[in-house]
């Protein structure tokens, strides 16, 4: 009978939870946003320290500028890709349109499809299906809000690295009891270690994969190479999907922009082969098991954040379910759930 009740009780906590983060998106996802930025700028700024002749001279707080001046130099270089290739998108916009229209065409002729689209009719259609003001509309907007929501993923991290100098004194004042205080801080110790050092390597591992994509994508003369490869190292933070996407995205527009087949052939396979030896090869062998968590585990994690934030819980489901797993690890009533969780049954 406790164990229904206890059952009961655990499910009915998990629905409000899930109610909460749901409702609450629009602050929680910037909130977690900036924890990651904090981990991301920590990482940095460890990895400084290495630097040689001046990397152990440098103060914590130069290192956390640095840090902090790289990720911003990093946003802005993305909007300027983004702006810089919007004039270049409307000049071959015609040029697109002609290769687009004759790929729909060999469809509706393999399709066996009696009449031949023509752009008269493919706007006709559209349009009485899309309302373009509304469509423009909304645009705009999303636009006007990811710009407001970075700002304030950056105030979010501002404050809590200011806040980092205290954390440690809050922790010992938080219980009056020592092994009370001795635990949690056992596990802020192994939260942050584990997550900590998966940012640091996943943002080095992403990089390095956007680096190699662009020359690539450079050498087969592909259009917005390097907006294509920064689409890349964002993608490849969103677990198995997002190599998936890193190849297709610029796949279609090769499809798009060359008439040769052999050479959209090339870089399907290039590409491919690249994600493969990265997110096959090297991710593991530098990573590890640094997160404890099964394949299974990811995916599932990663299709429910992303039904309650969406597209931000992509990329937030890995280290949030890790999170997750370390605290329930702590409690005997949830320790089975992280024991399914890890990878191997090992805590």
């Amino acid at each position: 009978m406790n164990g229904i009740q206890s059952l009961v009780h655990g499910l009915i906590l998990l629905l409000i939870s899930g109610w909460i983060l749901y409702i609450g998106r629009g602050v929680l996802v910037p909130i977690a946003f900036g924890v990651v930025v904090v981990y991301v700028i920590v990482g940095l700024a460890h990895a400084l320290r290495r630097v040689p002749f001046l990397g152990r001279s440098m103060p914590i707080q130069v290192r956390y500028l640095l840090s902090m001046s790289i990720i911003i130099a990093t946003v802005t270089a993305l909007a300027y890709l983004v702006i810089a290739n919007r004039d270049s998108v409307i000049a071959l916009a015609p040029q697109y349109q002609k290769s687009l229209l004759a790929i729909i065409q060999q469809g509706a002729v393999f399709l066996r499809i009696e009449s031949e689209p023509t752009w008269a009719t493919l706007r006709a259609d559209l349009f009485s299906q899309i309302n373009l003001q509304r469509l423009l509309g909304s645009m705009v907007v999303s636009v006007s809000s990811l710009v407001a929501s970075v700002v304030v993923v950056l105030l979010y991290s501002v404050f809590l690295l200011v806040e980092q100098r205290t954390f440690a004194a809050k922790i010992d004042n938080i219980s009056t009891n020592p092994s009370t205080v001795l635990r949690i801080r056992e596990v802020t110790n192994d939260i942050n270690q584990r997550v900590g050092s998966y940012m640091a390597l996943k943002t080095f591992l992403s990089v390095l994969l956007g680096a190699i994509c662009w020359a690539i994508m450079a050498v087969f003369g592909l259009e917005f190479a390097a907006f294509w490869a920064a689409l890349i190292t964002l993608l490849n933070f969103v677990p198995y999907i997002g190599s998936v996407l890193g190849v297709l995205f610029p796949v279609v527009m090769a499809v798009v922009q060359f008439e040769n087949q052999n050479t959209i052939l090339g870089l399907l396979l290039a590409l491919t082969f690249v994600q493969f030896t990265i997110g096959n090869l090297l991710d593991p062998y530098m990573m590890g098991n640094s997160l404890n968590l099964s394949p299974f585990a990811i995916l599932a994690s990663l299709a429910i954040w992303s039904e309650i934030w969406g597209i931000p819980g992509a990329f937030l489901a890995v280290p949030i379910t890790a999170v997750m797993a370390i605290v329930f690890s702590q409690f005997s009533g949830t320790r089975p759930i992280a024991v399914m969780l890890s990878r191997n049954g090992q805590l």
